[in-house]
């Protein structure tokens, strides 16, 4: 390809020491992202980008048939309050999915909220909403253009009036009704002005919310000033006579629990003080807890504990560690509802009360479940189930017939028939295995000559299931293979599987992932030029420092919302609660790893591959800054021909709450960058 002409862009002589290692950082002027001059830096690097995407007729056709393709109804796994059932349903093309209700299975559904009009574009989202226990308020989360801040409204689920009240200064906030449904629990932040911008994100509060009451009116329950760092999160026992809050640092799994009853004003009970494993709440039978916990068990147990005796000796295992992972459970209808998982493959299974095995319940197939949703004192729960070729579809166990049938299905225009997944498991540097899933049109050749997505997160404890995505679909129908790396730092196997790719670990994660590149390569399902990698996030991270780390490996990258400036992330948004995960620049030790692989601070002058690097302007939880730190030095060092291109949307975060249109636009983009740097055209 032609070698493209990028802006200009001013490198200004900073250096910064750290541990008394000199570290330039000429671009740090695009840290200020509202100043002019990075403004009309970002408007230069769009322009360049979407005339190379979408100056032909590729684009439009792939947009019009992603749009036809994505035409289909997708719903969520209802859950009921005293009757009522309540689901999110969007028809097709739908810039947000629609809140509904019907009073009863076979009821007529009504529609209780639609975000698609709240704003023009769509960019106004329900991020979370709580339904009240007698099933008549409803409490709902609003954010704006991709932010993780919003705000609280609450309406009568019957009259479809909202209350005068709205809640400020929440992120990531809980809201847990109280049995009487008189108001709620919820966490947020301190009000604007009371502390410093660095300390937003810190000082996590406890209150209690009286509905048809102003929000300063609200009730501190709890906070904890000498431990800032700290973030509470409220839900009421199943029984509802105890307030629970889940304490955590960052986004390390390890937590504590809280725990007293709702109406005391006594110190909590502190469960797993000394934060050595995850402890997640399950259900109680007055004084007699479950609980999910890792401790001493990497792949999870279900312990009982006696909250008058919760001393760690007198937990009781009820289902003890196994080969599988225990994913989540649910206590219904006195059983133990429990998805397990072995080799990133779900199983569902009933356990008796006392941990005894009831049987295990037959799935469509090797797959996903990816929720339960049911009570204690229900005969019914349902579970959605989906895999790389089976569209998300909700399914209902009836307790009395003792059957899982169809509830919820979507209708497509495909033939999975015609598609095949498989499950490898390669080796990466240091011997360990790791599994891969391929899929792609059956009978499809090896002669190294397919495109392939890789795709990759690793971190963070989340595992990458199998998942449906139409946009796949779409990418296999052209010849595409789409492949999934199950890499270290994800929670596949569990907390070691986790530990093994955090912190000082991270390389492992890289290696996985390389290594995973050059398996499809030996086996001939292709070849370096026709191979691409994609992660967004953390996963952003991953093809940002493989493709610095292996520039010949890959022929295309595509960097979604990546974290890529590892000595200065935790200075921004959210970026201190990553801590635990990545290390702290500040601890020399940790600089050491962190500097060693940073994608930023590791480009050098060499011929990198086709690269879109993707971000969003009002992102506040990856730090917009990182893409286009990177992009400017990539574009400074690079000596090939490849486009190394920034695409910065507007109006629109980290991901969540993306509307249809947005998400549409935004896959014609990356495929029409694809087809171009692969030779698909």
């Amino acid at each position: 390809m032609k070698k493209i002409k990028y802006p200009f862009t001013v490198k200004q002589d900073l250096v910064e020491d750290f541990h008394g290692t000199k570290v330039p950082d000429p671009y740090r002027w695009l840290e200020d992202l509202k100043s002019r001059e990075t403004v009309k830096w970002i408007k230069q690097q769009n322009k360049i980008t979407y005339d190379f995407l979408r100056k032909d007729s590729r684009y439009s056709e792939i947009r019009s048939t992603l749009s036809t393709l994505w035409n289909y109804s997708r719903f969520s796994a209802p859950f009921h309050r005293k009757g009522r059932y309540f689901y999110l349903k969007n028809d097709g093309l739908q810039n947000q999915f629609v809140l509904y209700y019907q009073d009863g299975l076979d009821k007529p559904a009504n529609i209780l909220l639609d975000p698609n009009q709240w704003s023009k574009d769509g960019t106004s989202a329900l991020e979370n909403f709580s339904v009240s226990e007698d099933g008549r308020m409803l409490a709902y989360g609003r954010g704006e253009a991709g932010s993780d801040w919003q705000k609280i409204w609450i309406m009568s689920v019957d009259s479809g009036k909202l209350l005068s009240e709205k809640l400020d200064w929440c992120r990531f906030s809980s809201i847990a009704w109280k049995k009487d449904s008189s108001g709620f629990f919820y966490n947020r932040f301190p009000e604007t002005g009371t502390v410093s911008e660095e300390d937003r994100i810190n000082f996590s509060k406890v209150y209690w919310h009286t509905i048809d009451t102003p929000q300063s009116d609200d009730i501190l329950i709890h906070h904890d000033p000498q431990n800032k760092e700290l973030s509470f999160y409220p839900f009421v026992s199943d029984d509802g006579k105890y307030l629970l809050l889940h304490v955590s640092h960052g986004t390390d799994p390890r937590n504590m629990v809280y725990l007293r009853e709702v109406d005391s004003n006594l110190d909590f009970l502190i469960l797993n003080e000394q934060r050595k494993a995850s402890l997640h709440y399950i259900y109680n039978k007055d004084n007699l807890f479950y609980f999910r916990t890792d401790l001493d068990s990497p792949q999870g147990k279900v312990v009982l504990i006696d909250i008058n005796k919760p001393e760690e000796k007198y937990w009781q295992v009820i289902i003890p560690e196994s080969d599988a992972k225990l994913e989540h459970i649910a206590f219904i209808n006195d059983h133990l509802v429990v998805i397990e998982q072995k080799d990133v493959i779900s199983y569902l299974k009933l356990y008796d009360k006392h941990g005894q095995f009831v049987s295990e319940i037959e799935l469509p197939g090797p797959g996903t479940v990816s929720s339960i949703t049911g009570r204690s004192d229900d005969k019914e729960f349902f579970i959605v189930f989906t895999s790389f070729l089976y569209p998300t579809t909700v399914f209902r166990y009836d307790f009395l017939k003792e059957e899982l049938d169809l509830f919820k299905k979507p209708v497509l225009d495909y033939s999975p028939t015609d598609f095949e997944t498989r499950q490898i498991f390669y080796t990466s540097r240091d011997g360990t295995s790791i599994p891969m899933f391929i899929t792609a049109l059956k009978g499809i050749e090896l002669d190294s000559s397919n495109p392939v997505i890789l795709y990759g997160y690793g971190g963070f404890n989340v595992d990458m299931k199998p998942t449906f995505s139409i946009s796949n679909i779409f990418w296999m129908k052209q010849g595409g293979i789409y492949a999934v790396a199950n890499l270290r730092g994800g929670s596949e196997y569990g907390e070691e599987w986790h530990k093994a790719g955090m912190l000082d670990k991270k390389q492992n994660v890289f290696d996985d992932f390389i290594a995973a590149g050059e398996y499809l390569i030996d086996q001939k399902y292709t070849s370096p030029a026709r191979m691409a990698i994609m992660g967004g996030s953390n996963g952003g991270l991953i093809t940002g420092a493989c493709m610095i780390q292996r520039p010949d490996l890959f022929g295309a990258v595509i960097c979604r919302v990546p974290v890529l400036d590892m000595l200065r992330y935790h200075k921004f948004t959210v970026g201190r609660y990553w801590i635990p995960e990545f290390g702290d620049p500040e601890n020399p030790d940790h600089f050491k790893f962190l500097y060693a692989y940073s994608p930023l601070h590791n480009i050098k002058t060499d011929a990198y591959p086709a690269t879109l690097i993707m971000t969003a302007d009002t992102d506040d939880r990856v730090f917009p800054a990182h893409a286009f730190k990177f992009t400017a030095a990539l574009q400074e060092k690079d000596n090939g021909n490849n486009p190394i291109l920034l695409r910065v949307e507007q109006k629109a975060g980290h991901g969540h709450g993306k509307p249809m249109q947005k998400i549409i636009s935004e896959t014609a983009d990356i495929y029409a960058f694809l087809f171009k740097v692969l030779g698909m055209e």
